[in-house]
């Protein structure tokens, strides 16, 4: 498969610690790639520099064939990338028509309400007042109505009931096509093992495998283990 992003020796630190220690990793074009560890393990700082809300202190991050390290968060979003990030993706404070509308930018709302249905019936409802399950949809909403090139998963399933994530993550990995790739954190792998084709697991800020998802699954190295 092509690769559309590329890290080369990535390196991070909070502080006196380091996060990342020299990472390498590929992610192929128009795939969902998983990203599974414990909690600690370093995938959401990973996930955050990728999307340029934190610095690294070394390496290279290279995205269709360009170097955007330096670039920061806004001018990679304007270029294609979307952060969904851990119950973080709405404001709570507007409409859930409101939130479709900044999120769409002048498009058509339908994807996300054929998508979403329920968020059809919830248009008037603040959008802090909806259930998690809801709130993630209308977070994923974001993906649906942007042309978006890279999109930023971070623990979509957290909390939620297995019919309700098994439905997210089936939008999710309709999105990965030719011209958009995924890239999902999880600790619960469960979803994003049946949806991915490309699995890197970490550890203390170390990619402790890479393989697609039948290999990790009965490598020692699990995410019981990681």
């Amino acid at each position: 498969m092509p690769i559309t992003l590329s890290v080369g020796g990535l390196r991070v630190r909070h502080g006196p610690v380091e996060a990342l220690h020299g990472v390498d990793l590929d992610f192929p074009a128009g795939a969902v790639t998983a990203l599974v560890g414990r909690n600690g393990s370093g995938r959401s700082t990973l996930l955050d520099t990728l999307a340029g809300l934190v610095r690294p202190t070394a390496g290279t991050i290279t995205w269709d064939g360009v170097d955007v390290t330096a670039w920061p968060a806004d001018r990679r979003a304007r270029a294609g990338l979307t952060l969904i990030p851990e119950r973080g993706g709405v404001f709570a404070g507007l409409s859930v028509a409101d939130n479709l509308r900044l999120f769409a930018d002048g498009r058509d709302v339908a994807p996300a309400l054929t998508a979403f249905p329920v968020l059809a019936d919830r248009l008037r409802q603040r959008a802090g007042t909806l259930s998690g399950g809801e709130q993630q949809m209308l977070a994923v909403s974001r993906a649906l109505l942007t042309p978006a090139r890279l999109l930023l998963l971070d623990e979509l399933s957290q909390g939620l009931a297995p019919r309700v994530a098994a439905h997210l993550y089936g939008v999710v990995a309709a999105l990965a096509t030719a011209e958009r790739t995924v890239i999902l954190v999880e600790q619960h792998t469960g979803e994003a093992l049946r949806r991915a084709e490309v699995v890197y697991a970490l550890s203390r800020g170390t990619v402790t495998f890479r393989g697609d998802p039948t290999e990790y699954e009965s490598h020692p190295d699990s995410a019981r283990r990681t």
